[in-house]
C-alpha cells in the first residue's frame, strides 16, 4: 500500500484539483485507510465479478471487497424518480416532472442600499450582496413554514478574474490568479471586494402563490465577511495562542474564511466550517513552527493565495495576513492571527445583531463541516467533522454537559475531542485528544488542552489516528442512526508508476463509509464500520447491494452528503473544474451532479447534473420536502487563461449570456405536481 502515498509532484496538476486545495502535509507514520481496507478485505476471501478487477488493480489479487459491505437485495422504496443521464451540457438537468429556478446568485443584493449586481461593483457594494462560490447551505423555516424562511449560504473562496472581470477583462488569468502592481502591491478596493465576497450570506426567501421563490428585503438579512468581528470561545479563548494587536486579550478575531460545509445545532443555529484557511497567510520568519508547517502555511512573501496583506493602503485589517513576527510581543503584531482560523463558527441566523462565535473545543483543522447526532435529553451533545485534505482524519466531539431544553452554544465549550482509528476487523475506536492521554504530554509538545486544540493535526498524528483520503461531508441516517462520510478520491498514481499489480493510473474515484454503535450511543468510543459504495466506472465500483455502478448511477469523487427526513441519502460530486472537453480518468462521468441512494438497499440513481465547470454542493429541503435548495459553485472555472482573455468565461450559467461572468448560485427544485422531492 505504500504506493498510495505517492502524489503528483505538484498537487495542483491532479485531475480533481480545485483552486486552494491543500498539498499533502501529513508525514506521520500513521496507517492510511487504504491499508486498513486492504487488511479488512483480505479477511473476507475472494470476490468474483467486476469489482475483482479493481481489487486486483488496487490491492493485489488476494482480496475481496464484498465482505466489507452490509448488503441487502430488498428493492428501494425511497427512490421514485427516473434517473437522468450523464450530461456534458452547460445546463441543469433534473428528472421528468421536476423544474428548476435560480434563486440567490453571487452579487444579488440582500442588505443596505441593495446595489444591483454589476461586474463593476465595488468592494463596498459586495458587502451588501451575496458572496461568491457558494458551498454549504441551510433553510431555517420561519414559524415552521415551508414557504418562508432564512437561507444561509457559505462562500468557500473566490475566483478573482470573475470578481474583477470589468477591470481585468482581456488578461490571461487562471481561476486563482490575482493582479499585482509593478511594485508588488495590490489595489485596496480589489482586496476589499475579495474579502467581502467571502464569508456567509443570510437572506429571507419566500414562495409566492405562483410557486416561485424570491429573495425578500428583510431586517434579518445579513452578510458576515472576512472583516466581521467574531468572538472566540472555549478552552483556547484568552490564551497566549490567540493574542494579537487587534485582540491583546485573545478573545476576538476578524472574519471567517474558506467556509465550506456546515452544520445545524440542536438549538437551531448555523455552524460554518473554516476549511482551507491556511493559504491566506504568509510567514517569512526564518523558522516556522511545526504546527504552521503541519497546516501548510506559506513561506512565500505573497502568501499562498491572494496576497491581501500587500494591499497598498497597508490597513490593519489586511496586514494581519502576514503572520511574521514583527513586534516585541504577540500583542504588537499578528504572529498569532492564523490561530484564530480553522474553527467551526456558530451563527444565530434569527438574530442579526448577534456576534458569531468560533467554538475552539471542536478543534482546529481544515473543517469540511460538522454533523450533529440526534440530540437526546440527558445525554451529551455529539458531533462529527472531517479534515478535508489528503491523509487527514475524522473527528468527534462529545460535550461534558448533557443536552437539555434551553441548551445553547456554550455547551460546546467543554467536552472531549476524539479522532478515529479504523481497524481491519471492521471495528473502530475513538482516541481522546486530551492532556495526558494517547501520548499528548508536555514532553511530547502538548502542554495543555489549548495546545492540543490549536495544533489538532499534530495531536491526532501523535494519538495514532487513521489517515483518510479527504474526509468531506458527513450525515446521520435518522432511521438507523448510522453515520456516513464521503472520502472524495483515492491517491493519485502517474502513468509511469503503473505496473501489473497497479494497472490503472490516476485512480481517484473515492468512496463512502459508514459506521454504527452497538447500542446506538454516539458518545461511545467503539464502533463498527463498513463501506457503503466504492465509486467509479462499472468495472471498478460496487454498491451496498453488491452491484456495480452503471448507466443510471456511475459517479466519482463523492463530496456533499445529506440524509433527508425519510433517509434518502443525497450524494453530490466534486470532480474538480470539469468542462465539456475534459480528458483523463473522469471524462466519462460528465458534469458534476447529485444522486440519491436508499441506504437500506444500496440502490443509487442520478438525480441532477449541473453546468460546465461547477461543483454541486449543499443540499437541503423545506420541512415538507417539496422545495429543495442546491448550490452550484464556480461554474466556468475550467476556462483556461487563454480562453478568459478571449472572452470565453467557461459557462453562461446562470444568466445565459456570454457577456456576463458565470456566477455561483442557489437553485430551487420543485415537482410539477407539488410532491415530495425524490419520492
Amino acid at each position: 500500500m505504500d504506493d498510495f502515498e505517492r502524489d503528483y509532484p505538484d498537487h495542483r496538476h491532479a485531475p480533481y484539483f480545485e483552486h486552494g486545495d491543500e498539498g499533502q502535509t501529513n508525514t506521520s507514520n500513521n496507517r492510511t485507510f487504504y491499508e486498513v481496507m486492504d487488511g479488512h478485505m483480505r479477511r473476507r476471501g475472494f470476490l468474483a465479478g467486476g469489482i475483482a478487477a479493481m481489487a486486483a488493480g488496487l490491492f493485489g489479487n488476494a482480496l475481496s471487497v464484498r465482505g466489507a459491505f452490509a448488503a441487502t437485495s430488498a428493492p428501494s422504496a425511497l427512490l421514485g424518480f427516473d434517473a437522468v443521464p450523464v450530461s456534458f451540457d452547460d445546463t441543469v438537468v433534473v428528472p421528468p416532472g421536476y423544474k428548476v429556478q435560480i434563486l440567490g446568485a453571487w452579487g444579488e443584493p440582500i442588505v443596505g442600499a441593495m446595489p444591483a449586481f454589476d461586474p463593476a461593483n465595488t468592494g463596498a457594494d459586495q458587502a451588501m450582496q451575496i458572496g461568491q462560490h457558494h458551498d454549504g447551505l441551510h433553510f431555517f423555516a420561519i414559524d415552521g413554514s415551508s414557504t418562508d424562511g432564512l437561507i444561509v449560504v457559505n462562500h468557500e473562496y473566490i475566483e478573482p478574474r470573475l470578481l474583477h472581470v470589468a477591470k481585468w477583462k482581456g488578461m490571461e488569468l487562471g481561476a486563482d490568479d490575482v493582479v499585482y502592481a509593478e511594485d508588488g502591491s495590490r489595489e485596496d478596493d480589489d482586496v476589499l471586494k475579495e474579502m467581502n465576497a467571502h464569508g456567509v450570506s443570510v437572506y429571507r426567501a419566500k414562495r409566492g402563490a405562483d410557486g416561485a421563490w424570491a429573495i425578500a428585503a428583510d431586517p434579518m438579512n445579513r452578510r458576515i465577511t472576512a472583516l466581521t468581528e467574531i468572538e472566540l470561545a472555549g478552552p483556547v479563548r484568552g490564551t497566549d495562542y490567540l493574542k494579537t494587536r487587534f485582540s491583546p486579550d485573545g478573545t476576538r478575531t476578524r472574519g471567517t474564511l474558506n467556509n465550506c460545509a456546515y452544520g445545524v445545532t440542536p438549538w437551531n443555529t448555523y455552524m460554518a466550517a473554516e476549511e482551507n484557511w491556511a493559504g491566506y497567510f504568509a510567514n517569512t520568519d526564518a523558522e516556522m513552527s511545526a504546527g504552521q508547517k503541519r497546516y501548510g502555511i506559506s513561506d512565500d512573501p505573497k502568501g499562498g493565495r491572494y496576497g491581501w496583506h500587500l494591499a497598498k493602503g497597508a490597513a490593519d485589517e489586511v496586514i494581519r495576513f502576514d503572520i511574521s513576527a514583527k513586534g516585541a510581543s504577540a500583542a504588537e503584531d499578528y504572529r498569532n492571527e492564523a490561530n484564530g482560523f480553522g474553527w467551526m463558527v456558530e451563527i444565530d441566523p434569527m438574530d442579526p445583531a448577534s456576534v458569531p462565535v468560533k467554538r475552539t473545543s471542536l478543534g482546529r483543522f481544515a473543517h469540511e463541516g460538522v454533523v450533529f447526532a440526534p440530540a437526546v435529553e440527558g445525554r451529551p451533545v455529539v458531533c462529527y467533522s472531517g479534515d478535508d485534505s489528503r491523509f487527514e482524519y475524522i473527528y468527534k466531539f462529545v460535550s461534558d454537559a448533557p443536552y437539555a431544553a434551553g441548551s445553547k452554544g456554550d455547551i460546546l465549550d467543554s467536552g472531549t475531542l476524539y479522532v478515529a482509528r479504523f481497524e481491519e476487523d471492521g471495528t473502530g475506536k475513538w482516541l481522546a485528544l486530551k492532556p495526558g492521554e494517547n501520548g499528548l504530554t508536555p514532553e511530547n509538545g502538548f502542554a495543555d488542552l489549548a495546545a492540543i486544540l490549536v495544533d489538532t493535526r499534530l495531536a491526532a498524528d501523535k494519538a495514532g489516528a487513521t489517515k483518510m483520503d479527504r474526509p468531506e461531508w458527513g450525515t446521520v441516517d435518522p432511521t438507523s442512526g448510522e453515520v456516513y462520510f464521503t472520502l472524495t478520491n483515492n491517491t493519485k498514481r502517474e502513468q509511469s508508476q503503473v505496473d501489473a499489480m497497479n494497472p490503472r493510473a490516476e485512480n481517484n474515484f473515492g468512496h463512502i463509509i459508514r459506521w454504527k454503535y452497538a447500542d446506538g450511543d454516539h458518545s461511545a468510543t467503539g464502533f463498527d464500520w463498513n463501506l457503503f459504495v466504492l465509486a467509479g466506472t462499472p468495472q471498478h465500483s460496487e454498491t451496498a447491494d453488491g452491484a456495480a455502478l452503471g448507466e443510471d448511477n456511475i459517479f466519482a469523487c463523492p463530496d456533499g452528503l445529506w440524509c433527508d427526513p425519510d433517509s434518502r441519502l443525497w450524494i453530490q460530486t466534486d470532480m474538480g473544474d470539469i468542462g465539456p472537453e475534459h480528458k483523463g480518468p473522469l471524462k466519462e462521468f460528465g458534469m458534476n451532479g447529485m444522486l440519491a441512494a436508499d441506504p437500506a438497499t444500496g440502490e443509487i440513481r442520478r438525480f441532477l447534473t449541473g453546468p460546465w465547470g461547477q461543483e454541486c454542493t449543499g443540499v437541503i429541503t423545506t420541512p415538507d420536502q417539496t422545495s429543495m435548495f442546491v448550490n452550484f459553485q464556480h461554474p466556468g472555472a475550467h476556462a483556461t487563461p487563454e480562453q478568459f482573455a478571449a472572452g470565453d468565461m467557461g459557462s453562461t450559467f446562470p444568466d445565459g449570456d456570454k457577456a456576463q461572468p458565470p456566477r455561483s448560485a442557489t437553485i430551487v427544485i420543485t415537482r410539477e405536481n407539488g410532491g415530495k422531492i425524490g419520492a
